[in-house]
């Protein structure tokens, strides 16, 4: 048994430092590889230092139980990262099923490269395109604001993929230029609701990742929105773990800054 737990922290450990290494050596460096790759040393050296580690603890009664407190607490926490991963694969099938008639559809923005959208912004875009030929009578909302020495908002980029992309005339859709974060997107594009009429007690799309869909739908919800429906576009597979990884710590920091 000793030696088969062995096995498994050492492949494990091997899986999220590979994986991880791979992410980072193509500039995804942040949060959803960094701690991944961290855990993955401790697994492999854990494996292959056990029976020194044995000894050790052998030793040192203290030592041990400091030892074990912090595999339980690891323990209690990868549990709670499950329970995450389980709600945010149940908020993302809701998003599959067929909506109903809404007023709006909302956009959030996710960064843009040379004055085009990210692949992660442009899968956004794309899905937000299929809901908008199905609902005609929505209106439509770009929302992200200008980053650091750009010259168009995130809003801009987004309208204009849209319109060359998926040929919707730029008259049709409204820009939220100024926000720049999820709280800021929402809050914004309360205001040019409120211009055309729209109650946010109404049916409204949110169109973002797979992996923002709970946290979105959480500050929707805080803001007033009483009826969000977010649509979850598809994050590529050589990312998304990552993505949902740091998207369990930012969904705890929104919870303790009050986001929701």
């Amino acid at each position: 048994m000793f030696g088969l737990l062995r096995i498994v922290l050492i492949a494990l450990g091997s899986i999220l430092i590979i994986d991880c290494t791979a992410l980072m050596a193509v500039d995804k460096v942040n949060f959803g590889t960094v701690l991944p790759f961290l855990i993955g040393v401790v697994f492999v050296g854990h494996g292959l230092g056990a029976p020194l580690i044995i000894k050790i603890l052998a030793k040192n009664p203290l030592l041990r139980r400091i030892w074990y407190g912090l595999w339980l607490a690891f323990g209690l926490w990868f549990i709670s990262f499950l329970l995450f991963v389980y709600s945010l694969q149940q908020q993302i099938a809701q998003g599959r099923q067929d909506l109903p008639p809404v007023a709006a559809i909302i956009i959030l923005g996710s960064g843009t490269v040379d004055g085009k959208p990210t692949p992660t912004l442009a899968s956004r875009l794309d899905t937000a395109a299929t809901l908008i030929e199905q609902q005609p009578q929505a209106l439509i909302i770009t929302s992200g604001g200008m980053g650091y020495e750009h010259t168009r908002s995130e809003a801009d980029i987004m309208a204009t993929y849209l319109a060359q992309t998926h040929d919707i005339p730029l008259d049709r859709i409204y820009q939220e230029g100024k926000s720049t974060s999820t709280e800021e997107n929402l809050a914004y594009s309360q205001i040019i609701l409120e211009q055309h009429g729209i109650d946010k007690e109404v049916p409204i799309a949110i169109v973002t990742s797979d992996f923002h869909t709970i946290r979105a739908a959480a500050i929707a919800l805080h803001q007033g929105y009483t009826q969000p429906i977010t649509l979850a576009s598809p994050t590529p597979l050589s990312i998304r773990y990552n993505a949902w990884f740091r998207e369990y710590f930012a969904f705890g920091s929104g919870w303790l800054l009050q986001e929701y």
